[in-house]
């Protein structure tokens, strides 16, 4: 498949499988940040004392009185966080500009802080405002309107329309796993080489976590993510984003947390002890970084017997179970595409249309942009209702 996409030759086998990964991306990390959502503050002990020893194994439960269970998160079983609410709007960005290369305006770290500026719009008006011109498609999603824990650096960074610079980040002292659990869609721009994903990775997440430990995490996952999705492996994913972020000031925090997660492996059998090693769940809240779920993820994706497995494996600690179930749903479902997915954690899903439907746009857009608005698409060829899903403006 990664030669046909480098090539520019979309036959149907490769469409098909490049839209499942990006389904198998985008759904596992939600599911991912479901599962991990009824975790969030929790010790490893507290957690194996309300679920076992095993931790939580599925997406928790409504209680037996017919109420909510103390594990539920946010109401009722499969419901995300900030983290997939932030995830599309970051896909809603790239689309744009993509459509936005049309006007020569072509500068995707814009196009996608204003898709983060509409989502912040989501976590304070009531429901979709229909004077917003340039809302679109996604943001007119009712049940997109919900505050889900979203990170304080989410929420001032996106708070105006100033453009950051790696020079001058917003939140320069912010260095939690926010940016890395939004940015697995850059890792889709499969026809775009690995340094200009991880430059256009870092330049959006500075937008809300300026600390070289945050951006570069996320770099790092999207470079990884675009790896898998161009057929490499996962070991080989993980060597070529070490080789990459090499040469990035500050990087050294990332690629030990990549290092120490491969070097894991080897040192006995995966269960929730060696996943705390890497994100010390005994560790004051502001001594936690976006590394330690980078390294959890990685380490849950490499020995993970399959998806649900390794999901459970990422959740279960007392670090950041939320950004580590994303991060690790993200790199198993770039890596196996969607039909791995476990099914009964996908039919209670929350958004799982919308994720569907916005997975499929990214792909056609990807594959068959010139001919919806490109400068050859005309008469009938072309496709105004694409525009007013993704307005130019």
């Amino acid at each position: 498949m990664g030669r046909g996409i480098v090539t520019g030759l979309w036959g149907r086998v490769e469409q098909q499988d490049f839209r499942s990964r990006i389904r198998g991306t985008l759904l596992g990390a939600a599911l991912g940040d479901a599962l991990g959502a009824p975790l969030a503050g929790l010790s490893l002990d507290a957690i194996r004392a309300a679920h076992g020893p095993d931790g939580l194994t599925a997406p928790a439960a409504h209680g037996p009185d017919g109420l909510t269970g103390p594990a539920v998160a946010h109401g009722r079983r499969g419901r995300v966080t900030a983290a997939t609410q932030l995830t599309l709007f970051t896909v809603d960005g790239l689309i744009r500009a993509h459509v936005r290369r049309d006007t020569g305006a072509w500068h995707p770290p814009t196009d996608v802080h204003r898709a983060y500026r509409r989502w912040a719009a989501t976590q304070h008006d009531w429901g979709p405002d229909e004077r917003r011109e340039d809302n679109g498609w996604l943001a007119q999603q009712e049940w997109l309107y919900a505050r889900r824990d979203p990170d304080r650096a989410c929420l001032t960074g996106f708070g105006d329309d100033v453009l950051a610079t790696l020079d001058q980040p917003k939140n320069p002292a912010a260095r939690g796993a926010a940016a890395a659990a939004r940015s697995a869609p850059f890792g889709l721009l499969v026809g775009w080489e690995p340094a200009l994903v991880l430059q256009l990775t870092v330049e959006c997440a500075a937008q809300s976590h300026g600390h070289p430990t945050a951006h570069l995490s996320a770099g790092a996952l999207a470079v990884i993510v675009h790896g898998l999705i161009r057929g490499d492996s996962l070991d080989a994913a993980v060597q070529r984003a070490l080789g990459l972020l090499g040469a990035r000031p500050g990087h050294q925090p990332v690629t030990d947390a990549l290092q120490r997660a491969t070097a894991a492996v080897t040192q006995g059998p995966p269960g929730p002890d060696a996943v705390e090693a890497l994100s010390p769940g005994d560790a004051a809240p502001e001594a936690r970084d976006a590394t330690h779920s980078l390294a959890v993820a990685v380490y849950c994706a490499l020995v993970a017997e399959d998806i649900a497995h390794g999901l459970r494996l990422a959740v279960n600690h007392g670090g950041d179970s939320v950004s580590a179930g994303a991060l690790c749903g993200a790199l198993l479902g770039a890596l196996h595409g969607e039909t791995a997915l476990p099914p009964a954690w996908l039919a209670e899903l929350e958004g799982r249309a919308t994720l569907l439907e916005l997975c499929d746009d990214f792909a056609l857009e990807m594959t068959q942009g010139p001919a919806l608005h490109g400068p050859s698409a005309s008469g009938s060829a072309s496709s105004p209702g694409w525009l007013a899903r993704y307005p130019r403006g």
